[in-house]
């Protein structure tokens, strides 16, 4: 069964983007981006892979899907990318947004958990959810692995990483790593 690996940008305090959706704050470095591109190639926007140093054609290695909210896919809108990662097979979640005449992309206004259940009741590779904090609390239940990139920065407000009702759910640490801007990525499974 493919698991649904919640894979996002996070603040020391918590926050996935700024109250306005702002994303730009978390420091980069070269050994991050270049480790990312090996090991999450999918999770560059198509657009971008060229300007990132990857073939555009670089395969999946993770995911082939990825679930987002509104909120998380109208940066690639408000630049007239309709379709972010054309790569993968993609649900936008939204209630507002019209359909988009694309194969690669689907905007949805059904229940979120029940497309996930059935998307990973399917074969292929994992399921990524891309954001936002609304969807991912949404989905709490159904997320099988957090993979959280940490950065050393506090936002002070924002979108917190989920959002919704209060559900503790405890995950354990499997995989930790560091890089020179201090940012760390930690990988926790669902106990």
């Amino acid at each position: 069964m493919r698991k649904l690996v919640y894979y996002v940008a996070v603040s020391l305090d918590g926050y996935i983007a700024g109250p306005r959706g702002e994303f730009d704050f978390y420091p980069l470095c070269d050994d991050m981006s270049s480790w990312i591109n090996e090991r999450y190639p999918e999770s560059v926007p198509t657009p971008y892979r060229e300007l990132a140093g990857m073939p555009i054609d670089t395969p999946n290695r993770t995911w082939d899907t990825v679930v987002m909210g509104r909120g998380a896919y109208e940066p690639a809108l408000a630049e007239g990318v309709a379709s972010p990662y054309n790569h993968l097979k993609q649900y936008v979640f939204s209630r507002t947004l019209a359909p988009v005449d694309d194969p690669q992309l689907k905007i949805v206004d059904t229940d979120p958990v029940e497309l996930v259940r059935r998307l990973k009741a399917q074969a292929g590779l994992d399921i990524w959810l891309c954001g936002g904090s609304t969807l991912a609390g949404q989905l709490v239940e159904e997320i099988d692995q957090l993979i959280f990139k940490s950065y050393p920065v506090i936002a002070g407000d924002g979108l917190p990483a989920l959002s919704g009702n209060f559900r503790p759910t405890q995950f354990t640490v499997t995989e930790r790593r560091e890089f020179r801007n201090g940012a760390q990525v930690t990988w926790f499974d669902r106990i």
